[in-house]
């Protein structure tokens, strides 16, 4: 790696000891005439509570191949309390890890609340890392895929974009910010890892443990598989519940819904955006259950929809902006394309699993097309919403995906994926880890991720009931109970 903009430069080994089963980036590492830290030229503002940098990385493409030079670009948000700003080479850093795959971090308006504030509280600048692939970094689009030339070479570029080039980014990061400090602790990271950001971790403990100074999970502790079939036999029931506490909440919505499938099968409705609003699209709004507030945004949008049905007899282009607008995967297409790969380990292929478990077990639950929905055994039931799962027909709905359907059915089939977690290492883990699942998780299935937890020596797991997958963005309370887990301040779990 080489800091970006900068004359070559070293970074300092960690000097950790790696597991042999899984092999950790030999990159060379190079001098740097100034520190990362003591540029001048690096951006940077403030917002209420922290002087905010901004920074890029060059970073192998493909780490375990030296003689492949491609690079991408990193790109992180260095934030340091207001007040220590003379302090960023002493204090520890905390590694914050989005969710997806495929989604960036956005910048914070403040760090005076939720986890930024109690991140800082403990005693840590933060760094924001916008994953490979996703804002700022190397981002994948139809467009930038384009310029690798054919299906095949687009499809082998996207190959490095999973958590195990993530967390190799970050190490080659961690050890230019960390250059030059005293002390093996003192090199150490923090990371909190939401939701994939949790599986992220998992391959930081599997590869690099003696670079990690204590590590929370939010909503993201990992099934330890080779392939994603178990998950979804594991949270289409936990869909079918959500349904049926939504239509609880909101009965009215029950004909409602019905009426907007109903009109979706019989009429082509095209989105400004060129995409095509069909039935299984619509019922991909159900996404939103896994969150707090979920059925509330869910319902807004289908009571708008289906007023404009009931007075117009169309959708307005208004319904469908904000239809489209809840729906991330042509903004983020990583989030579609590379989904199911993180499930993926050891030479097994994913094979578009959500729509072959739908198929063989779910099917009627969540039955899209009109006719065979009259032809249930209760043909008034409820439609079903689908959640966090991806289907090879996305490839024809979503308009920037449709540009990408050929590298995506190639990825569906690719068999060469390496593995992501050393169960040796992580069973003999001493890196204080404290976890939160969720016990009505719709994205991370609880009971796999007890699993996990339970394969992770030291590993401090919290199991609640009250709060959905984005527990972290909702309360201050999660990290708060996090760290005292790790400081030994609850001890009855």
């Amino acid at each position: 790696m080489s800091i970006h903009n900068l004359p070559k430069s070293t970074v300092a080994q960690s000097g950790s000891v790696q597991p042999s089963s899984i092999q950790p980036t030999t990159t060379q590492p190079i001098s740097a005439d100034v520190h990362e830290l003591d540029r001048t030229d690096i951006e940077s503002y403030y917002i209420p509570g922290g002087k905010v940098y901004e920074r890029f990385f060059d970073c192998p493409l493909d780490h375990q191949q030296p003689a492949d030079t491609r690079q991408v670009r990193v790109f992180a948000r260095h934030i340091v309390p207001v007040g220590k700003e003379d302090q960023m080479h002493s204090l520890p850093f905390i590694v914050y890890l989005q969710g997806g795959p495929g989604f960036e971090c956005s910048l914070p308006s403040s760090v005076k609340g939720g986890w930024y504030a109690t991140a800082i509280s403990e005693g840590f600048q933060l760094l924001l890392v916008d994953q490979r692939g996703t804002g700022l970094s190397a981002p994948i689009s139809a467009h930038t895929l384009a310029q690798h030339g054919s299906t095949a070479a687009q499809a082998e570029y996207v190959q490095h974009f999973r958590a195990d080039s993530i967390v190799r980014d970050c190490e080659l990061i961690r050890k230019a910010l960390c250059r030059g400090r005293t002390s093996a602790a003192s090199q150490k990271v923090a990371l909190l890892g939401q939701s994939f950001g949790g599986f992220c971790i998992t391959t930081y403990l599997s590869l690099f443990p003696n670079s990690i100074s204590r590590a929370l999970i939010t909503g993201g502790v990992p099934p330890l598989l080779d392939s994603p079939d178990a998950v979804y036999h594991a949270t289409y029931p936990r869909m079918i519940t959500r349904n049926q506490q939504y239509y609880a909440k909101f009965p009215r919505d029950i004909a409602r819904v019905r009426t907007i499938i109903e009109h979706l099968n019989a009429a082509d409705v095209v989105l400004p955006d060129g995409g095509c609003l069909t039935a299984r699209r619509f019922q991909q709004l159900g996404i939103s259950f896994g969150r707090t507030g979920g059925f509330d945004s869910v319902h807004r949008l289908v009571l708008r929809a289906a007023s404009d049905l009931e007075t117009a007899g169309s959708l307005s282009v208004s319904a469908l902006t904000e239809i489209a607008a809840a729906q991330s995967f042509d903004t983020n297409p990583l989030y579609c394309i590379m989904h199911e790969s993180i499930y993926c380990q050891n030479g097994n292929a994913s094979r578009w699993a959500a729509h072959r478990v739908r198929e063989a077990s779910f099917a009627s639950a969540f039955e899209h097309q009109w006719d065979r929905i009259l032809q249930r055994s209760d043909p008034a039931a409820p439609v079903y919403f689908t959640g966090e799962s991806v289907y090879p027909w996305m490839l024809d709905d979503y308009a920037e995906l449709r540009c990408l359907k050929d590298v995506a059915l190639s990825l569906a089939e690719y068999t060469g994926w390496g593995r992501l977690y050393d169960t040796d290492v992580l069973a003999a883990n001493t890196v204080p880890v404290a976890a939160v699942s969720y016990y009505n998780d719709m994205f991370v299935d609880v009971g796999l991720s007890e699993r996990t937890a339970q394969t992770i020596a030291g590993c401090h797991q919290w199991i609640t009931n009250e709060f959905h997958h984005n527990g972290l963005g909702v309360s201050s309370h999660v990290p708060e109970y996090l760290f005292r887990l790790l400081k030994g301040d609850i001890t009855d779990l």
